[in-house]
């Protein structure tokens, strides 16, 4: 348990049996009436925000989620497989777990996988991936009706727009969190 006052974003909340990560709150004391704390939440599981105040000083549940360092081994058919670089214990995550991650997501790559009472909650990956163009057309000079990019299908079967002049087999740098791209790797 703690108190309101003692909020930090990055907190995981259990509130009416779900778990909220706390991403922003703002202690308010008006010139009337008692302190407040405005906080925004973000539901684990649904991935959906919501404002929520709180009185200050309220005793609010917390969660512990445990983040490990994993590393994606396979996927199995139905399942997505990951080892613990610690311990080299495996555990299988679920595609619907998995969301878009799965999209930017090759083998050996490592991850961070939270867990809350041995359930695991979400997998993180890093902010930004290198992945190789599979198949892009040739940007033709002068073609700039679509902003100056093109369709790129990447290694893992995800579809992103690219700059003209980035080719197939090229190596890229692509941002996990958006689709966007980053640029090129040098080798």
């Amino acid at each position: 348990m703690a108190t309101t006052n003692d909020l930090k974003n990055g907190m995981v909340l259990k509130i009416d049996g779900r778990l909220l990560t706390v991403i922003d709150f703002q202690h308010v004391k008006p010139g009337k009436g008692p302190a407040f704390v405005r906080t925004k939440l973000k539901d684990v599981e649904s991935g959906k925000t919501l404002d929520r105040t709180f009185n200050a000083g309220m005793k609010v549940e917390t969660a512990s989620v445990d983040k490990r360092d994993m590393q994606y081994l396979y996927n199995d058919g139905s399942n997505y497989v990951f080892m613990d670089t610690a311990t080299f214990d495996q555990i299988e995550v679920t595609p619907e777990i998995m969301g878009s991650t799965v999209d930017y997501l090759l083998e050996n790559q490592d991850a961070v996988v939270a867990t809350n009472e041995g359930r695991v909650l979400y997998v993180e990956l890093p902010a930004s991936v290198e992945l190789v163009i599979e198949h892009t057309d040739p940007g033709l000079q002068g073609d700039r009706s679509s902003g100056g990019t093109k369709p790129a299908r990447l290694e893992t079967g995800k579809e992103i727009q690219v700059p003209l002049f980035v080719g197939s087999g090229e190596k890229i740098k692509v941002d996990t969190r958006d689709g966007s791209y980053l640029g090129r790797v040098k080798a």
